[in-house]
């Protein structure tokens, strides 16, 4: 028995020294960053970011790859498929979590085919409404929509998008009938919103700040849980009335399912770490976004909870895209 316990010992002891000694090791050669989105817009930023970040810290160069397409499931697609060796990383979005409640096929299981690194960042969306529109609070606007069903329209940045589904979860949570009308990206939408072609809409706050501060839009409330550090005294739509509403974009790093824990975790502490610094929170609020940095866990946790959330009000506008 001493001998079996011995040699169990010995080989605990040889897999402990090569997972330290791997670690140690990683990365030794070019990392491949996967940026699902086309380049400039808020997944390439917060993408190059990241690699930048990863690079500087290990001295090993990650190198974006944008592959845009199919609201980031193609990219995304290429990254599950990849080798479980480390070697290729990628960025996760809101879009993600969103696609298994639309999408009638997916060539990927958001939760099973990835290992979670961390959440880098949440993005808040801005309710805003035409100056002209006669409300000037989220009670208002809803007041409004009942009073008119199907007469207020609202624009989005395409059909299964962020703000298309934001608002959907707001008209599901509140009970009012408004019209869509998408489009295929949020400068367009924001135009003909400041044209009044049509009354509100949800947009990342990196988009209309600049429009709500001139007077070409009006802000109602933030769409997440927390106020927004850049306009703290506008209100989140959960404190004007519509208890539970958070939702936002959401930014991301994760790997192919089967990457050894121990790459998973370095990997974390290397970009947790940076997101807690003063010059990257300043970066991020100044971008529009809230840091996070969390672990892997928590990651993986919330990924599971977005998805969950995003199946009901997919279920309950009943948005599907083959």
């Amino acid at each position: 028995m001493k001998s079996v316990s011995r040699c169990i010992a010995a080989i605990l002891f040889a897999t402990l020294t090569w997972s330290v000694a791997h670690a140690q090791a990683y990365p030794s050669k070019q990392v491949r960053f996967i940026i699902p989105f086309p380049p400039g817009g808020p997944t390439d930023i917060m993408g190059r970011m990241a690699a930048d970040i990863l690079s500087k810290a290990t001295g090993v160069q990650y190198i974006p790859d944008n592959r845009g397409g199919a609201g980031g499931n193609i990219g995304f697609d290429l990254c599950a498929k990849s080798a479980p060796d480390g070697y290729t990383i990628c960025m996760m979005t809101i879009a993600q979590s969103i696609s298994p409640s639309i999408y009638r096929k997916l060539p990927f299981d958001p939760i099973k085919d990835f290992s979670p690194i961390t959440l880098m960042a949440a993005l808040p969306s801005i309710l805003t409404v035409h100056p002209q529109l006669p409300v000037k609070s989220v009670k208002e606007l809803i007041a409004l929509a009942k009073s008119k069903p199907g007469q207020l329209s609202y624009s989005s940045t395409g059909n299964g998008t962020s703000p298309h589904m934001l608002m959907e979860m707001f008209k599901w949570m509140t009970g009012i009938d408004m019209v869509h009308v998408p489009y295929k990206g949020q400068a367009p939408s924001v135009v003909d919103q400041i044209s009044g072609q049509v009354q509100c809409a949800f947009n990342t706050a990196i988009g209309v700040i600049p429009h709500v501060k001139t007077g070409k839009l009006r802000a109602l409330a933030v769409s997440t849980k927390e106020r927004f550090p850049a306009m703290p005294e506008l209100l989140t739509v959960a404190e004007s009335g519509v208890k539970g509403f958070d939702g936002g974009s959401w930014q991301g790093v994760v790997m192919p399912a089967g990457v050894p824990r121990e790459i998973v975790v370095k990997t974390n502490e290397i970009l947790a770490k940076s997101l807690k610094t003063p010059e990257a929170r300043e970066r991020l609020l100044k971008l529009g976004a809230l840091p996070s940095g969390n672990s892997p866990d928590e990651f993986s946790a919330f990924i599971k909870a977005e998805i969950e959330k995003w199946a009901k009000v997919g279920k309950a506008a009943r948005i599907h895209i083959d």
